[in-house]
Protein backbone atom coordinates (compact mmCIF):
# COMPACT_ATOMS: atom_id res chain seq x y z
CA UNK A 1 0.00 0.00 0.00
CA UNK A 2 1.51 3.76 -0.84
CA UNK A 3 0.13 6.24 1.60
CA UNK A 4 1.00 9.69 0.89
CA UNK A 5 -0.62 13.36 1.89
CA UNK A 6 0.19 16.54 -0.43
CA UNK A 7 -0.10 19.91 0.61
CA UNK A 8 -0.58 22.92 -1.41
CA UNK A 9 -0.50 26.61 -0.58
CA UNK A 10 -2.81 28.82 -2.70
CA UNK A 11 -3.63 32.62 -3.08
CA UNK A 12 -7.39 33.27 -1.25
CA UNK A 13 -8.10 34.94 -4.88
CA UNK A 14 -7.97 31.04 -6.27
CA UNK A 15 -9.97 29.78 -3.48
CA UNK A 16 -13.28 28.91 -5.73
CA UNK A 17 -11.37 27.71 -8.81
CA UNK A 18 -9.12 25.83 -6.85
CA UNK A 19 -12.09 24.14 -4.90
CA UNK A 20 -14.04 23.01 -7.81
CA UNK A 21 -10.73 21.63 -10.09
CA UNK A 22 -10.29 19.32 -6.57
CA UNK A 23 -13.64 18.54 -6.59
CA UNK A 24 -13.56 17.61 -10.13
CA UNK A 25 -10.26 15.23 -9.54
CA UNK A 26 -11.67 13.86 -6.33
CA UNK A 27 -14.58 12.32 -8.11
CA UNK A 28 -12.86 11.29 -11.27
CA UNK A 29 -9.70 9.84 -8.90
CA UNK A 30 -11.82 7.84 -6.84
CA UNK A 31 -12.73 5.57 -9.73
CA UNK A 32 -9.51 4.90 -10.99
CA UNK A 33 -9.28 0.94 -9.89
CA UNK A 34 -5.69 1.18 -8.06
CA UNK A 35 -7.55 4.21 -5.84
CA UNK A 36 -7.91 2.85 -2.33
CA UNK A 37 -8.48 7.06 -0.72
CA UNK A 38 -8.55 10.09 -2.01
CA UNK A 39 -9.55 12.74 0.43
CA UNK A 40 -8.29 16.55 -0.19
CA UNK A 41 -9.28 18.75 3.11
CA UNK A 42 -9.09 22.47 3.62
CA UNK A 43 -6.64 23.54 6.88
CA UNK A 44 -8.98 24.52 9.44
CA UNK A 45 -6.74 27.48 10.51
CA UNK A 46 -5.91 27.97 6.79
CA UNK A 47 -8.46 27.97 4.16
CA UNK A 48 -5.93 28.86 1.46
CA UNK A 49 -3.86 25.56 2.09
CA UNK A 50 -5.15 21.80 0.91
CA UNK A 51 -4.02 18.87 1.95
CA UNK A 52 -4.62 15.19 0.10
CA UNK A 53 -4.83 12.31 1.72
CA UNK A 54 -3.72 9.52 -1.15
CA UNK A 55 -3.58 5.67 -0.93
CA UNK A 56 -3.29 3.83 -4.24
CA UNK A 57 -2.44 -0.18 -4.04
CA UNK A 58 0.54 -0.01 -5.39
CA UNK A 59 3.52 2.17 -6.91
CA UNK A 60 1.93 1.19 -10.05
CA UNK A 61 -1.44 2.29 -9.38
CA UNK A 62 0.17 5.49 -8.01
CA UNK A 63 1.66 6.29 -10.97
CA UNK A 64 -1.35 5.64 -13.23
CA UNK A 65 -3.11 7.78 -11.26
CA UNK A 66 -0.29 10.78 -12.22
CA UNK A 67 -0.68 9.63 -16.01
CA UNK A 68 -4.28 10.24 -16.01
CA UNK A 69 -5.94 12.60 -17.84
CA UNK A 70 -8.33 13.85 -15.01
CA UNK A 71 -4.36 14.21 -13.29
CA UNK A 72 -3.12 16.04 -16.13
CA UNK A 73 -6.21 18.16 -16.27
CA UNK A 74 -7.10 19.45 -13.02
CA UNK A 75 -3.78 19.26 -10.79
CA UNK A 76 -1.48 19.57 -13.78
CA UNK A 77 -3.52 21.99 -16.25
CA UNK A 78 -5.07 23.92 -12.69
CA UNK A 79 -3.36 23.30 -9.12
CA UNK A 80 0.12 23.35 -10.49
CA UNK A 81 -0.52 26.96 -12.35
CA UNK A 82 -2.00 28.20 -9.11
CA UNK A 83 0.06 26.85 -6.09
CA UNK A 84 2.65 28.81 -4.04
CA UNK A 85 4.37 26.20 -2.67
CA UNK A 86 3.82 22.20 -2.57
CA UNK A 87 5.18 18.99 0.19
CA UNK A 88 4.43 15.64 -0.69
CA UNK A 89 4.88 13.69 2.66
CA UNK A 90 5.30 9.64 2.20
CA UNK A 91 4.24 7.65 4.82
CA UNK A 92 4.79 4.49 6.16
CA UNK A 93 1.69 2.46 8.14
CA UNK A 94 2.66 1.57 11.68
CA UNK A 95 -0.33 -1.03 12.07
Amino acid sequence: MISFTVRIKFRAADRKVIEEALRELTAASRQEPGCVSYIPHVLEDDADTVLIYEQYVDQEAREAHGASEHFQKYAVGCLYQRMLERHVENLKALA
